[in-house]
């Protein structure tokens, strides 16, 4: 997924509980369930720019090659201007771009 052209914003945004709360009922339901999604947004931006990085990676330490990388700054500055993981998720719910399910509590 691209996270770029999300319309999550980048800055924190007030909300409205009681919206958050429409389709699931109840708050601490949604909180969870926002949450979640952001450990999964988290993990993957976690493991797409490790992926990037390693592309990079030389087992030479040397000084020098650490501050003239140009490709790596420009990776890295890609990152740090995302939307963070949990205002990605909480937007994605918003939308309705979440699906869930509860668990069976004889399943447990």
């Amino acid at each position: 997924m691209d996270y770029k052209k999300s319309k999550a914003p980048v800055n924190t945004v007030t909300r409205n509980i009681m919206d958050l709360c429409d389709e699931t009922g109840n708050i601490y339901e949604s909180v969870v369930i926002i949450s979640e999604r952001a450990n999964q947004i988290s993990a993957q931006i976690k493991q797409d720019l490790k992926k990037k990085l390693d592309e990079f990676a030389s087992y030479n330490d040397s000084l020098d090659e650490v501050f003239e990388n140009r490709e790596q700054i420009e990776i890295s500055r890609y990152y740090e201007k995302l939307p963070k993981p949990t205002l990605l998720a909480t937007q994605e719910f918003v939308d309705g771009n979440v699906y869930w399910r509860e668990k069976d509590a004889a399943n447990d």
